[in-house]
């Protein structure tokens, strides 16, 4: 099942034009945060990586989720998302979905790795 969500989902965002997809690097994302900036951070990655290491205390919704989750983003559709994974592909292709439902995305360059190794 979880499977067929994601193949959805990929040709969804394939078919769609191609579009720029905003993106932040992690230095940025840290000095936004250190500088008291309200931010809504989504992390698109699976129970057991978020579990394991995080940004910060933000929602988890697995990319394969995400079409069937939508409704928990609504309160959030005047701000930007700004969305992470484990290197930037999957919260990528789960930025240019929420951007093509109306939602204000941005994703985070090298995910969580790029997180963890940069010295902030």
């Amino acid at each position: 099942m979880l499977t067929r969500l994601l193949q959805k989902l990929h040709a969804l965002v394939s078919s769609s034009s191609t579009t720029m997809i905003p993106s932040i690097t992690v230095d940025e994302l840290r000095s936004r945060m250190r500088a008291g900036q309200d931010l809504f951070i989504l992390d698109v990655r699976q129970p057991e990586e978020h579990a394991s290491a995080r940004i910060c205390d933000g929602p988890l919704i697995p990319l394969g989720e995400l079409p069937h989750r939508i409704g928990e983003l609504e309160s959030v559709r005047d701000r930007e998302i700004i969305v992470y994974c484990r290197s930037g592909a999957r919260s990528g292709q789960a930025a240019q979905f929420l951007n093509q439902q109306g939602f204000t995305c941005t994703n985070v360059m090298g995910g969580i790795l790029a997180w963890n190794q940069s010295k902030g």
